[in-house]
């Protein structure tokens, strides 16, 4: 695998990703047997670095919980990151996958108000943000559209970001990406890149 393979209070350190010596959650899988069959999946980028961005993270998570029409399927362990292309301090990053009913406009409107809610403010592109919330991929769609709001899908940028591949490969390692690598194919090379470099935080929440 090309992250760290992560058991309660144990780190186990693979491919150069980093680890840190802190109480471990894996990844959390729930059930949604409410929700409609046909629900597709989605697939959510989570990353912070103002203020408390971990709990920022998790406090994401949990109003992804309250979206209608969709249930947070699993989602991933913490990753602390450096800002790529952009100032500012150290970022938590973490992905989630949902099984939702939304179109996928509507699933992006609806991570977009849950930005505004979190304070998030849009001084300039590559700023530092108590939240950000990308959309990654929806099933194999492949969309692209000014909007409002202007989607893009596969996120143009996935295949270039070791803090989005490595919780994603978490959850979906085998998943296809746009350039048709796995996930865990295209973390590795990404990962021979010091700038890329990924650091598995394992924030235990009680």
């Amino acid at each position: 695998a090309a992250v760290a393979a992560v058991t309660r209070g144990t780190l186990r350190e693979t491919h150069g990703v980093a680890k840190r010596e802190i109480q471990a959650v894996g990844p959390r899988l729930s059930a949604s047997p409410d929700l409609d069959p046909s629900a597709c999946k989605a697939w959510v980028g989570i990353g912070a670095n103002l203020g408390d961005p971990a709990k920022a993270v998790l406090d994401a998570i949990d109003a992804l919980e309250t979206l209608p029409q969709t249930r947070v399927d699993a989602r991933s362990n913490l990753w602390r990151t450096k800002p790529v292309d952009a100032p500012g301090p150290y970022y938590v990053n973490a992905v989630v996958r949902l099984r939702t009913l939304l179109s996928p406009h509507a699933l992006l409107s609806a991570l977009l108000a849950l930005e505004n809610q979190f304070g998030r403010e849009r001084s300039s592109p590559n700023a530092p943000r108590t939240l950000d919330l990308d959309l990654l991929m929806v099933d194999d769609l492949t969309h692209n559209d000014e909007g409002p709001p202007a989607l893009a899908l596969p996120h143009p940028r996935l295949c270039e970001r070791a803090f989005v591949l490595a919780p994603l490969a978490e959850l979906d390692p085998g998943l296809r990406l746009p350039n048709h690598e796995r996930v865990e194919q295209t973390l590795a090379h990404l990962l021979k890149n010091p700038n890329q470099a990924v650091e598995l935080l394992a924030y235990f929440r009680t």
